[in-house]
């Protein structure tokens, strides 16, 4: 075989090295560090997408809260004057409270006034009531209550869990004329 014999002066091919060495140094420090930073943008594009199309999924529940939100009534509490009635009027007290508690879905087992504040110059009258229902009906029950401006104060409340319903025992202050 003959051999491949390229007469190529020696300038020509030092010259030929240079440019190719400042070919690779450019491939190096131009081209592979713009690489690796469309690569590291890629990532970043990749992961915002992926934040988008989670949040797109989100928005059918933020509408059900929106809606939900607009549709429910704002539970504004109650906060009368405070006023007192005559004993007369703190006897009519039971039919008012078994109202207000049949109208929240709870029962009332037993509400009796304390006797030893009924009789003297006491200027409150004291119930212990026993009911029993659910929870979210005892709260409706409270927020109604709270809005008799001679109640004084609710204090003393017993939550008893029962087999299939709850027991609730509270004391209600009446503030009355002395």
């Amino acid at each position: 075989m003959k051999k491949f014999n390229l007469d190529i002066p020696k300038t020509t091919l030092n010259y030929l090295i240079i440019c190719g060495g400042i070919i690779a140094i450019f491939l190096l420090v131009g081209l592979f560090p713009m690489y690796r930073y469309n690569i590291y943008q890629t990532g970043e594009i990749k992961k915002t997408k992926d934040q988008i199309e989670e949040r797109k999924g989100n928005i059918p529940v933020y509408l059900n809260l929106q809606k939900e939100m607009e549709s429910k009534d704002v539970y504004i509490l109650p906060n009368p004057n405070k006023t007192t009635i005559s004993r007369e009027e703190a006897a009519k007290f039971p039919n008012v409270f078994r109202t207000i508690t049949g109208k929240s879905g709870l029962v009332v087992v037993s509400l009796t006034p304390d006797s030893s504040n009924t009789v003297g110059s006491s200027k409150f009258v004291l119930h212990n009531a026993v009911l029993k229902g659910n929870f979210t009906d005892f709260r409706k029950m409270l927020i109604a209550l709270s809005a008799i401006p001679y109640l004084d104060k609710i204090e003393d409340i017993r939550i008893s869990q029962r087999a299939d319903y709850m027991e609730y025992k509270i004391q209600i202050w009446l503030a009355i004329v002395s």
